[in-house]
């Protein structure tokens, strides 16, 4: 069974003042709502990643994410913050591989990244517009591509990205919609460009 991370016996249970939740409730609703889904958990993380030597410190891995997050504040629908915050961590794990390797990830449609049995024709289209995606993506201001990541890879809500990046959910919104704008603005005047060269 998983051990609780950052749980230290000498810890007093409570965060510095004016931080967060205290370690107690963190712990508390931790036991209460993510234990019972570890075996589901561990499930997931076998089926969509080949290297079994790696599934109980992914596991870590996801929890210890789980409770920082909880730190700020306790998610509301505890099953899918836990399944989304495992299914990122795969996506950034396939991401610092660089490159993507079918042995690595099992199912890539437990990743989103493909919705069915493409032509080979399609695939390589798709792979291409993936790569200006991301180039489109690295390009952006680091606010805004980290509030395009959080909302629209990761999915979190306004709020749970306010919470994270420590910023008005005016700012998010602010960042979201200008983040969107310029990967359009950029990725159209790209199309555009591709499409007028001889």
């Amino acid at each position: 069974m998983a051990t609780i991370p950052g749980n230290n016996s000498g810890e007093t249970g409570q965060l510095p003042c004016g931080v967060g939740v205290p370690t107690s409730e963190v712990e508390a609703w931790f036991v209460r709502e993510i234990l019972p889904l570890e075996a589901s958990l561990v499930r997931f993380l076998q089926s969509s990643y080949r290297n079994a030597t790696d599934i109980s410190d992914l596991r870590q891995e996801v929890y210890a994410n789980v409770i920082a997050a909880a730190r700020q504040a306790i998610p509301t629908r505890s099953k899918a913050f836990l399944f989304t915050t495992a299914r990122n961590l795969l996506i950034n794990r396939v991401r610092h591989e660089r490159i993507i390797s079918i042995e690595t990830v099992s199912d890539l449609d437990e990743l989103n990244l493909v919705a069915d049995e493409p032509s080979q024709e399609r695939a390589i289209i798709a792979r291409d517009e993936l790569r200006r995606v991301r180039a489109a993506i690295e390009q952006l201001p680091p606010k805004c591509r980290e509030t395009i990541l959080l909302r629209r890879v990761e999915g979190l809500s306004g709020r749970e990205i306010a919470l994270r990046m420590g910023i008005s959910e005016s700012a998010v919104s602010h960042y979201v919609d200008n983040g969107m704008r310029s990967l359009a603005d950029m990725l159209f005047a790209e199309s555009t460009e591709r499409r007028t060269q001889p």
